[in-house]
Formats: structure tokens, C-alpha cells, sequence
């Protein structure tokens, strides 16, 4: 089984019927090893958050999201573990810290980091790096 990192983006998506929501699901039936910065639980949260406060969802809609979500199998790693080279991913590719933890992950397992984050995909389009992103659109 491979292993790709997801990030908020993604699995969000898992539970709304947003733009890309089907091609996120793909992964929740590739049988691949999910992972993750710890930061997920609370970036999925914040997105839920927001989308109840604009009144998208209801506040149950979003805790019933949050208990299934805390369910998936999802592997975490520490985000204290990722702060060296996520700052220096930041730094060389003017991303933010949130988005280079994810990326420092994917880049540390040897995987691929798949977004829904448009804006993050094309700031890293013909860098380096690229080869450890992957839209989400893509997914097999």
C-alpha cells in the first residue's frame, strides 16, 4: 500500500459536496496509507468552523463532520517534528508554515502531498519540489 499526505483542502472534501469532493473520495477507497500533520484536526475544524459561521452548514452538520472525521484512518505525525524543515520549505518557496508542514511530511515519507489548494499547487508549479505535490484532480 503507498502512502500519500492529505491536507485540509482534501478532506474537507471527504464530507461536503464541494467542487473536487469526488476525486478526494477517490482516496478514501485507494486503499492507501492516509497521513498527516497533526494540524489537520485543527485546519478541518477551523474550515467547519467558518462554513457554519456563514451559515453553509449547520453547527450540528459540523460537529456530526468532526466526530466521523476523528474516526478516519488517518496516521499523524507531530507537528513539532516537522518545524525545521517546513520553515525552511516556507522560506525557499514563500508558501506558508501551515501548507510546508504538510508538504515537509510528504517530502520526509518519500510521498506525495495531494492539495485542492489552488493557489498553493501553482506556487510550487515548476519548482523542485513539485514532484511531491499532486492535484487533487489527479488521483487515480
Amino acid at each position: 500500500m503507498s502512502a500519500v499526505v492529505v491536507d485540509a483542502s482534501v478532506a474537507v472534501k471527504w464530507f461536503l459536496p464541494e467542487v473536487h469532493a469526488p476525486a478526494a473520495r477517490r482516496l478514501l477507497s485507494s486503499q492507501r496509507e492516509l497521513l498527516a500533520p497533526d494540524l489537520i484536526w485543527a485546519e478541518v475544524e477551523s474550515a467547519l468552523w467558518k462554513k457554519s459561521r456563514r451559515a453553509e452548514i449547520t453547527r450540528e452538520t459540523a460537529r456530526g463532520i468532526l466526530q466521523d472525521f476523528r474516526r478516519f484512518p488517518l496516521q499523524t505525525s507531530t507537528v513539532k517534528s516537522l518545524l525545521e524543515p517546513a520553515w525552511d520549505l516556507a522560506e525557499r518557496f514563500h508558501v506558508s508554515i501551515y501548507d510546508s508542514l504538510y508538504l515537509a511530511l510528504a517530502v520526509h515519507r518519500n510521498c506525495v502531498l495531494v492539495t485542492a489548494d489552488l493557489q498553493f499547487y501553482h506556487a510550487l508549479e515548476g519548482q523542485p519540489v513539485a514532484s511531491s505535490l499532486m492535484w487533487v484532480e489527479r488521483v487515480p
